[in-house]
């Protein structure tokens, strides 16, 4: 006859162990899926919450928009970039743990305030210049029509000029020209363009260096409302190459005042 006692503590090791296997088993998933998380933020795909109207309307304010890593960007394309320039005042630092880790991993958005987002106008070496006879900024002598997607004022149904301030420029190598979509709502590279340059060449500032750039902007995933991808205006396709990217840039036309 078998003791009681002895079949429960049997009984009770078994559960256990069935218990412990269960416990690794999650324990293994949730640790893959942070890892899978991570490196789809690090390398692929991070997301961003919009902070500011310069891209209206496009996109608006807390709007959530996934940034891709992979394709490299091009002229007329949203993208992401880090301020290093000076741009934006010092960035608040996150001091919230969890909220960190989850940004992270790729859990939450980064809403950190040392980001910014524009669209890329000329890349380096184009000469850029606003504005011809018909107010249009041009790209290498071919007129840009940005009707596409310049902010609209929805009382008025007025559309904002490309550009009040003229300019006429050329891109230095490794960096790009920016501006948002919201001309008269954004601080972008042709209000910066005079900025105090430490000792560097005049003009250093306006421009992006491309690695600072975390990504293209491919689409808006929330709310749900606004759901949409963002692709390239047609504008910027088979537009002429820049010249030779001078080491520093070229400023021709007077200084902007935005």
């Amino acid at each position: 006859m078998s003791d009681p006692t002895v079949d429960q503590g049997n009984k009770e090791d078994s559960g256990l162990r069935i218990a412990g296997g269960w416990l690794r088993e999650i324990a293994i998933v949730v640790i893959g899926a942070l890892i899978a998380s991570t490196l789809l933020r690090l390398f692929i795909l991070q997301m961003f919450v919009i902070p500011s109207g310069s891209m209206e309307n496009t996109l608006q304010v807390r709007d959530r928009v996934a940034v891709q890593k992979l394709v490299p960007f091009q002229r007329g394309d949203i993208i992401v970039f880090r301020d290093t320039q000076g741009w934006l005042a010092p960035a608040k630092v996150e001091d919230d743990p969890v909220k960190k880790a989850l940004i992270f991993v790729g859990l939450a958005p980064d809403e950190s305030s040392n980001h910014l987002i524009k669209r890329v106008i000329g890349l380096a070496g184009d000469h850029i210049t606003c504005c011809d006879a018909r107010g249009r900024i041009s790209v290498n002598g071919t007129a840009l029509n940005e009707s596409a997607y310049l902010y609209t004022d929805a009382g008025t149904g007025k559309q904002v000029d490309p550009s009040v301030p003229a300019f006429d420029l050329v891109v230095p190598a490794g960096t790009v020209f920016v501006m948002g979509d919201h001309r008269n709502d954004s601080q972008d590279s042709r209000c910066h363009l005079a900025d105090d340059t430490d000792g560097g060449p005049a003009g250093s500032k306006a421009f992006i260096p491309t690695g600072n750039i975390v990504g293209t902007a491919v689409a808006v995933v929330y709310p749900f409302s606004r759901f949409q991808g963002l692709s390239r205006p047609l504008t910027f396709e088979n537009l002429p190459a820049g010249q030779t990217p001078p080491a520093a840039p070229v400023l021709n036309g007077p200084e902007v005042v935005c």
